[in-house]
């Protein structure tokens, strides 16, 4: 199938901005919501383009299984892209979502200036986390096939359940939460989450990467580890935050991805 073919099952929103495109993929159980603290700011420097989750925010949530494959996602974006006629563009993306734009930055490095990602376990993950981590995605599906939305609730990354993010960024993540789609959650989580990971070709990366590292998240230390010593070129700002590093430390985040973004304009 080529990209022209592939048909794109994501919301994808182009928000205006003075400078070159950026994509921004948000992460598992969120929304376009997440960068509400960044944009204004990287609207300076750039024009996003917000794009959400299957079966998150406002994209669709297909019931075969073939559009969660990672390498599907990478066609649906560069889909977007020549939709929107933009022959370059930089990417940002978080947790899951940086997974996928890792993903798309290895496959199509003559499209992309620069990328941006933060704490993804699920982008970096080695063969034994993945092992433990099939069996408990497919609890997962099976909790978002019985439980509908309650069941989301019950996730431990529920956005209401977050504890260090400013209350204002919770409730705007917890509104988008409304529209998930169970079904689709449980599509996400047999056929997408357990196939992130490019750790086996991390070190093809060709493009300039900037990881935002929350250093306060002990999880994903050991690939942080991994990171600096296997994606060329790696340049990394940390701050003291979790997760959700661009929310937790947005002025840290904007300073270091809008510096990023003007030296690789």
């Amino acid at each position: 199938m080529s990209d022209s073919e592939t048909e794109i099952h994501l919301h994808y929103e182009v928000l205006e901005g003075n400078g070159p495109p950026i994509m921004m993929l948000h992460g598992m159980l969120s929304s376009k919501a997440q960068w509400d603290l960044n944009l204004a700011a990287i609207q300076k420097v750039a024009q996003p383009v917000l794009v959400e989750l299957l079966a998150h925010g406002r994209s669709a949530a297909p019931e075969e299984k073939e559009p969660y494959d990672p390498e599907y996602y990478v066609r649906m974006f560069e889909a977007i892209r020549e939709k929107l006629g933009i022959d370059r563009w930089f990417l940002c993306g978080q947790s899951f979502g940086a997974s996928l734009t890792l993903r798309y930055a290895i496959r199509h490095p003559d499209r992309v200036f620069a990328q941006v990602f933060t704490n993804s376990s699920s982008a970096l993950a080695g063969e034994e986390y993945l092992r433990t981590y099939r069996d408990t995605a497919e609890q997962r599906a099976q909790l978002m096939e019985q439980g509908g939305v309650e069941g989301i609730k019950e996730l431990p990354i529920y956005p209401g359940r977050a504890r260090r993010l400013p209350i204002e960024a919770r409730d705007a993540l917890v509104r988008d939460a409304e529209l998930l789609q169970p079904k689709g959650l449980a599509q996400s989580f047999r056929y997408s989450s357990p196939y992130l990971s490019v750790r086996d070709e991390a070190a093809k990366t060709a493009v300039p990467t900037l990881l935002v590292c929350g250093a306060a998240e002990k999880r994903f230390q050991p690939n942080y580890e991994f990171a600096k010593t296997n994606i060329p070129n790696l340049e990394v700002v940390e701050a003291n935050a979790g997760h959700a590093v661009n929310i937790e430390a947005a002025d840290i985040f904007n300073d270091a991805v809008t510096a990023w973004i003007t030296k690789h304009s």
